[in-house]
């Protein structure tokens, strides 16, 4: 991934959020026939992927996190609650709908769908979610400090500057309204006292970035560790890892300050 970001053109970058997309499920199939699409059987099989992958990563513990995923214009697909990630099967997934009623699935959804609805209607550019809570980065998250920026290349292109959203009872409306200031230029969310989320065009991606985070947070109290001074990247550096993103689609709030001049050829 890292040798991606520095090596390839940005148009190649695998994180590029893709147009906002209306979805290609029909709005007259009902939302049983809805969750055995092709599509939805495909998300259900990355989602069970990812899961097991964030337990492998001790990035969740218990039956703690949750993973969602857009299906067309009008559906979610989501974890259950109260189930271990590395344990779900396919038909434990949940089909919601945009306000969080479950439309299909014997199981309840997570009471944290409510966040990630948030994000989803907060920026149509988001597809797929995941929450969980990675030890470095959620150490960050509990001393009310995000992780500075300019220090990792990879972590500028990927993450670049991530947001801390005040604490709130996570399940509840007002947990889930403190990510929507933050959800169109953030695509990494940390939840003070509580853990992080990320959006992006896939489920897979989405994880990409807990990794990227979390990697980046260990690197640094490591860093920090070693009692000197941390070298950052030289600043007109930093405005051509921009400049790359910008160009690839990649959210990032220092884009709006990024000086005309680097801005891309019009044809």
């Amino acid at each position: 991934m890292a040798d991606k970001c520095l090596m390839e053109p940005a148009s190649a970058a695998p994180v590029a959020p893709p147009p906002v997309a209306t979805g290609s499920l029909p709005f007259e199939l009902t939302p049983t026939v809805a969750a055995r699409t092709p599509e939805a059987l495909a998300l259900r099989a990355e989602i069970l992927k990812i899961g097991g992958k964030l337990w492998d990563r001790q990035y969740v513990d218990g039956n703690g996190g949750n993973v969602s995923a857009r299906i067309g214009s009008r559906y979610v697909l989501c974890t259950p609650t109260m189930m271990c990630k590395a344990d779900l099967e396919l038909d434990d997934i949940c089909l919601s709908d945009l306000e969080g009623n479950i439309l299909a699935g014997s199981r309840a959804r997570t009471s944290e769908i409510l966040l990630h609805l948030a994000i989803y209607k907060a920026n149509p550019q988001a597809r797929a979610v995941v929450h969980c809570h990675p030890p470095h980065a959620t150490a960050f998250a509990i001393t009310g400090e995000a992780p500075p920026n300019g220090l990792v290349a990879e972590y500028e292109y990927f993450v670049g500057v991530a947001a801390l959203a005040p604490y709130e009872t996570p399940g509840t409306q007002a947990f889930a309204d403190t990510v929507i200031p933050y959800a169109r230029h953030h695509n990494t969310i940390l939840l003070a006292n509580h853990g992080v989320v990320c959006w992006s065009d896939t489920v897979t991606h989405a994880e990409w970035l807990v990794e990227t985070l979390d990697t980046y947070c260990r690197t640094l109290t490591i860093a920090r560790q070693l009692g000197r001074a941390l070298r950052p990247i030289p600043e007109e550096k930093i405005e051509e890892i921009l400049l790359r993103k910008r160009e690839a689609g990649l959210p990032d709030l220092r884009l709006a300050s990024l000086p005309a001049r680097t801005a891309p050829a019009r044809l």
